[in-house]
């Protein structure tokens, strides 16, 4: 099956270098019409420039691809409200959106200031959901979109130093499991990508030569695969190096104890039935755990 995007418009934030000029450039090849959006500021998020978006642009449209330029701000939902607007105005539609913008202020927990700890949860998450909360309505109006989130494998698993990074990560998990739910009925899949990548972000993180291994180009194909008509839904897709995984949020199946006076000592002594995998599931939805300590439940009194 060749992954073809011809008639698509895709909204590609955080576009302006790095991985995101990479979505951008790969969409555009495959016959996606693309809005690059970079605010064109430093990595952790300060100044800003419409310049880096423009030659991603120029890039696409060189190579016989349409592109438009936005240098807005993620956090701003006024102006990614507009940004959507340009993409409607110039295309008529907007099929796929790839939330990829992000900043970092990396610290560990006890030296980190709260306003930077905020600043990269509301680039990373309040940014997502204001980009998501735009297109939405479009997507649902058209009977079709196709929803990127990227998280992390700090968001997922921890890092030292990237609280602020981690919890914003996970958080758009969180966001991707409920609006897939959600825009299910109207044909909306999300899904949420956790790339390791050599790029401006990454690049003290790890020696020379294991940036280069970690091309930003090898975690494009995972991108492609979940902004595709055939994508998956509530998916998280881990992607490095050519390499490919997928990650699960996973419910074991417990143990029912009771409401004894002794229960926290049960507990204790049975954590290890607890927290065993085998048999455990990646439940449809939120309610799956309520649903299953229900039934626990209610056979402990029969």
């Amino acid at each position: 099956m060749s992954m073809e995007f011809k008639g698509r418009v895709a909204i590609v934030t955080g576009a302006g270098g790095g991985l995101g000029r990479q979505h951008a450039l790969a969409l555009a090849k495959r016959g996606a019409k693309v809005l690059v959006n970079d605010l064109g500021g430093a990595v952790d998020g300060s100044g800003g420039s419409l310049s880096a978006a423009q030659a991603v642009v120029d890039e696409i449209c060189a190579a016989g691809g349409e592109a438009l330029a936005n240098g807005a701000s993620v956090t701003d939902f006024a102006a990614v409200e507009v940004m959507v607007q340009q993409a409607i105005d110039a295309w008529g539609r907007v099929d796929i959106l790839v939330n990829n913008a992000g900043i970092l202020r990396d610290k560990s927990f006890a030296k980190m200031d709260m306003a930077d700890f905020r600043l990269v949860v509301d680039v990373h998450l309040m940014g997502a959901a204001n980009c998501c909360k735009a297109v939405w309505p479009h997507m649902v109006a058209q009977q079709y979109g196709r929803i990127v989130m990227t998280t992390s494998s700090t968001g997922l698993y921890g890092n030292f130093g990237q609280s602020n990074y981690g919890a914003a990560k996970l958080a758009q998990v969180g966001l991707m499991q409920t609006l897939a739910i959600e825009g299910a009925k109207y044909h909306i899949h999300v899904n949420a990508l956790a790339p390791t990548a050599a790029t401006r972000m990454t690049e003290a993180l790890f020696p020379p030569q294991i940036l280069d291994a970690l091309k930003p180009e090898a975690v494009v194909p995972a991108m492609l695969v979940l902004a595709h008509e055939s994508a998956p839904t509530r998916t998280i897709l881990c992607a490095g190096g050519g390499s490919f995984e997928a990650a699960h949020i996973t419910l074991t199946q417990g143990v029912h104890i009771g409401l004894g006076d002794d229960a926290p000592e049960q507990l204790a002594a049975r954590l290890a039935e607890v927290t065993e995998r085998a048999g455990e599931q990646v439940p449809h939805s939120g309610a799956t755990q309520g649903t299953i300590e229900v039934q626990k439940a209610m056979a402990a009194r029969a």
